[in-house]
């Protein structure tokens, strides 16, 4: 599962806190409030460059940084939006518009040196934990 949707009413003194899953194991990466709807976020989670979103029906995705059109490390700057009610974000390099659930380009299927146009798409979590122990 890639995405997460959160209450945004948590019990008192607990806030919600995003996790991101690498392997086996969850990695605690920012609390939920802290990721503005509509905007990415880059975040280095066990050694990778994740592409943070929080979109305005409040679920939140997990993608590759790397965008495989231009090689840069950009994602998380993309604009976020909607294809045929598909969750995409679309590359600031050359526009190209990736399903933030799967990863999968819409518009091409291969990268410019041949390997496939997708994004590595991470699964989501939201918990609750005492205000404070969010990293």
């Amino acid at each position: 599962m890639s995405t997460a949707v959160v209450r945004t009413k948590d019990i008192a003194g607990e806030t919600a806190v995003v996790e991101v899953a690498v392997g086996e194991r969850w990695y605690t990466v920012c609390a939920y409030d802290a990721l503005v709807p509509g905007r990415g976020v880059a975040a280095l989670v066990d050694g990778r460059q994740i592409a943070l979103y929080r979109d305005r029906t409040g679920a939140v995705h997990a993608v590759g940084n790397r965008d495989p059109f231009s090689g840069a490390h950009v994602i998380s700057r993309g604009i976020l939006g909607s294809r045929d009610g598909v969750p995409v974000v679309l590359s600031p390099m050359y526009k190209q518009a990736f399903d933030l659930r799967t990863g999968a380009c819409l518009d091409e299927e291969e990268a410019p040196d041949g390997s496939p146009a997708a994004l590595p798409v991470w699964p989501v979590r939201t918990t609750n934990a005492p205000v404070g122990s969010a990293s």
